[in-house]
């Protein structure tokens, strides 16, 4: 089911580009979906990044993969690696965690650690391309070769999906809307730790950066798209 979203949020992005929804169609060919951080890290349990309400959106990101996958489309999934995080994004380790926290990311989110993986229920494919990124944006220069693989398929539209929803996935997608991709939060395929950074989260998305769609909406602006196409 689409978020609704309160009579306030509605009336200044109507006012701002004269309807709610701006993406009417999307063309799968030129559509990545972008899965940020659905790693064991952010979603077993006894791991320091666990996001819990992470794992009750596997099936609506699983749907949507493969949705998008059967029309032509790209699916992509983010992985975030702590290796030599401590020296390349040395702030953030040394003065916005404790040593213990710190220390704690490093081990538990290395590339050779179980906390690296993609959760196990995840319907990722062989030709699904997989990306790795060092901080909270995929997008930001030196974090990963995502901008570059997104222009090089020729993709216009990016749809994020994952978690956390107001951390990596916000970050990635505003990089995304400012280097001209048209982008769409999937809100039924991300997850915040409350329910109130969600909320908040879409809110302001919504009111200054691009779309929020569900899963089935997003479904029918491929449908709508192909239908074009035919006709």
């Amino acid at each position: 089911m689409a978020i609704e979203f309160p009579q306030w949020v509605v009336d200044r992005v109507v006012a701002r580009q004269g309807r709610l929804h701006a993406y009417d169609c999307m063309v799968p060919q030129r559509t990545a979906f972008v899965v940020v951080d659905l790693q064991n890290y952010y979603m077993m349990p006894g791991y320091q990044g666990e996001c819990a309400p992470a794992r009750a959106i596997i099936p609506a990101v699983n749907r949507l993969a493969s949705s998008l996958r059967s029309a032509g489309g790209t699916v992509v999934w983010i992985q975030t690696s702590a290796d030599g995080a401590d020296q390349f994004w040395s702030h953030h380790h040394s003065e916005m965690l404790t040593p213990e926290r710190s220390q704690r990311r490093l081990r538990e989110l290395a590339s050779s650690s179980p906390g690296f993986a993609l959760h196990p229920e995840l319907d990722a494919r062989p030709e699904d391309p997989r990306v790795v990124k060092r901080c909270y944006s995929a997008l930001t220069e030196g974090s990963s070769n995502l901008a570059e693989m997104l222009r090089s398929r020729g993709i216009d539209t990016v749809l994020i999906g994952g978690t956390v929803t107001n951390v990596c996935c916000e970050s990635t997608a505003r990089d995304a809307m400012m280097m001209n991709f048209r982008t769409v939060m999937v809100e039924d395929a991300l997850a915040s730790v409350t329910e109130q950074e969600q909320l908040h989260s879409l809110y302001n998305w919504m009111l200054y950066f691009g779309d929020v769609l569900s899963v089935g909406q997003v479904e029918a602006a491929i449908g709508r798209s192909a239908q074009e196409a035919a006709a």
